[in-house]
Parts: C-alpha cells; sequence; structure tokens
C-alpha cells in the first residue's frame, strides 16, 4: 500500500512538474533563517510553501533554495521548536533572495510578553452607521429635509498600513499585509498585496502588532488589552505603546457618537451625528493600567522618588502635564534615565485621523 502510495505521489509531483514546464515559467527563491537575539544561522528549519509539494529545511549556516518554482503568490511558512511561527507572502515573478529571515525565541527580550522583540524587529459595540434615521419637524415650501448622516468613522487609521502581526495561536507571526483597525467593533481588515482581497480578523486573535504609518514612515506599536488589567479586569481593545521603559507609557483611542442636536423647528444645531475620536493616556505598573490624572501634583507623585526631579524638569522646560505631547516628554526623559532605554519614536504623533 505505501509503495502504491509513493508511485501515485511521483506521479503526480511528476505531473505537476511537467504542467510548470508548459504553462508557466519557473523561478528560484532562497534566503538564509538567523536567530533574532544572537543573530545566529538557524538549521533544522522546516519551511514550505503553504498548499504546495515544496518543502525544506535549512542546512550549512541556515541556507534554503528552492528551484523551478511556477511564477504566482504563496505562503511561505517557517516552523522551528522553540521559535515564534513566521509566514510572508511572496508574489514570485522573478528569482527572488529573501536575504536574512528572522526568528524569534518563544520569551525572548522585549518590554514584556504583550510587546514582542520579533515585532519591533520586523517592522503591532458597533455604531449605529447605516440606521435610517431621518430628521423630523417642519418641512419648507413642501420638500422634505435630508436624512441626517453619520459623519467620521471608526477606524483607528483610515489608511492601509503595511504591518506585521503576533497571533496568541502558536504565536505565529503574519506579514505582507496592509491593515488598518475598526476601534469599535475590535476588528483588523487585512488587505492581500497584489489582488487587493480584503479579510477580517477579530482583534481577540492578535497579541500585538506594529504597522508602519504610511504618512509619517515611522513604526507604531499595539499590544491588546487583554494582557493587561484595568481595576484587576482585562480590557477589550488596543493599546498603542508610546514611550516603553522603567514605567511604559501607553495610548488608547475611543471613538463615540455625538448625536444630533438639530431643532428642525428653528433649524440650529447640528443636522448630523458625528463619530468622535478621543485619545486617552495611561501609564503601566506590571500588568495594571492606570489612566493618567489630571491634576498636576498627583501626576508628579507617578514617579515615586524621582517626582520632585521630574516636577522640576518639567518647570524648566516650560511644559504643560495637561498636554499629551508634554506628558511624551516628561515620560521619555524619566525613562531615558535607566540602562537599555530606547525611545519609539522622537515626538508624539497625536492623531485621531477621520
Amino acid at each position: 500500500m505505501q509503495s502504491g502510495l509513493s508511485i501515485r505521489f511521483l506521479f503526480c509531483f511528476g505531473f505537476f512538474l511537467a504542467s510548470i514546464q508548459l504553462f508557466g515559467q519557473v523561478h528560484n527563491l532562497s534566503g538564509k533563517v538567523i536567530d533574532s537575539e544572537s543573530r545566529n544561522f538557524l538549521d533544522e528549519v522546516s519551511i514550505t510553501l503553504k498548499g504546495t509539494p515544496y518543502g525544506r529545511i535549512s542546512a550549512a549556516g541556515g541556507l534554503f533554495q528552492f528551484s523551478e518554482i511556477p511564477e504566482g503568490r504563496y505562503t511561505i511558512s517557517f516552523n522551528l521548536d522553540g521559535y515564534n511561527k513566521l509566514e510572508k507572502v511572496i508574489d514570485i515573478k522573478e528569482d527572488i533572495e529573501l536575504g536574512e529571515v528572522i526568528l524569534t525565541r518563544f520569551g525572548a527580550e522585549g518590554s514584556g510578553s504583550a510587546l514582542q522583540k520579533s515585532i519591533r524587529s520586523n517592522n503591532i459595540v458597533a455604531l449605529m452607521n447605516d440606521r435610517p434615521n431621518f430628521v423630523g419637524g417642519n418641512m419648507i415650501m413642501g420638500i422634505p429635509p435630508e436624512p441626517k448622516k453619520v459623519e467620521g468613522n471608526n477606524y483607528l487609521d483610515t489608511k492601509w498600513n503595511a504591518a506585521s502581526i503576533l497571533l496568541y495561536r502558536d504565536q505565529q507571526m503574519l506579514e505582507g499585509f496592509r491593515v488598518r483597525y475598526n476601534i469599535v467593533s475590535n476588528m483588523f481588515e487585512l488587505m492581500e498585496p497584489e489582488n487587493n482581497l480584503v479579510s477580517v480578523m477579530p482583534g481577540l486573535r492578535s497579541q500585538n502588532i506594529v504597522w508602519v504609518d504610511s504618512t509619517y514612515k515611522v513604526p507604531r506599536y499595539f499590544v491588546n488589552g487583554m494582557d493587561f488589567l484595568d481595576e484587576g479586569v482585562p480590557i477589550s481593545g488596543f493599546f498603542e505603546v508610546l514611550v516603553e521603559g522603567e514605567l511604559p507609557l501607553m495610548r488608547r483611542t475611543m471613538a463615540v457618537l455625538k448625536e444630533s442636536n438639530y431643532n428642525a423647528a428653528l433649524m440650529v444645531g447640528e443636522r448630523n451625528d458625528q463619530i468622535i475620536k478621543r485619545n486617552y493616556y495611561y501609564y503601566l505598573i506590571g500588568k495594571d493600567l492606570i489612566e493618567i490624572p489630571k491634576n498636576r501634583k498627583k501626576f508628579h507623585l507617578i514617579f515615586g522618588e524621582k517626582a520632585q526631579e521630574m516636577e522640576d524638569y518639567a518647570d524648566n522646560n516650560n511644559l504643560d502635564v495637561k498636554q499629551p505631547s508634554d506628558i511624551f516628554k516628561v515620560f521619555t526623559y524619566y525613562n531615558s534615565q535607566f540602562p537599555g532605554f530606547e525611545p519609539i519614536m522622537s515626538q508624539l504623533l497625536d492623531e485621531t485621523t477621520n
């Protein structure tokens, strides 16, 4: 029986190769796999093109090569025990050299389990949009008023940004997609390259994500609130890591519906409903997220023994700690005093894109 299966497999594979030669060009694919921390080459990595008979094992310095692959889009998968699984979407139209493919060990160095170093190195209740509400009241000259609309949107950023996503399941890494995030539904929309097909993934599946902001060309890092606690309860939705280190600074963007206050009789007020985006800022102690206090004195107490030093720094630099950009500067200065600090961004990107 096993011999018969082998013969049939060889026949099908031979037919597959013959079809390639008859109906399309073939190309080569190569690269080498390395460890994200040590930068050492990784042998014995299982490398497959999903949905095809192609498979390789990296050897001789992490090297791998596929020959005579037909043109087309593929998902290449890298698997090694003890490491995060990595998948990349590639479009083969010519010979491709992937260069160094980086795998990250489980629990590798980073700012806690919620922000994997691999994410950084690989640059992280429905609103009623369609409800048929109509403005009531008087009609002028028999012409009914236009129905009210909803202005704005529920997206953290309406642009599609290139992203890397780390999934909770098997610590799998997704790359090669462009994404945007719906704040209200807690869903990611993923656009595949080339064909622009869009799929939807629940935010509950993603541990963290980094995307390269298409406007500012800088990476932005987001972690799932399920890994943190607010008064002892896990949080739904994603937080942006603005400053990491001894005392991380986090931001959460919320979308709220401001309903129309239009008075049809007097014809005054806002005719349409509006989606308003508001930013809230937190600091992280262990797994506990605590909102930044509004009171100036309470704000400086966040920094414990360095409270007076932080207050002096704010005063000497004319910083208003009620302003997000100045809060960002104080947290950056505080964390810079501890070994190993590396800023994520040089200035606060304080945008709530509509």
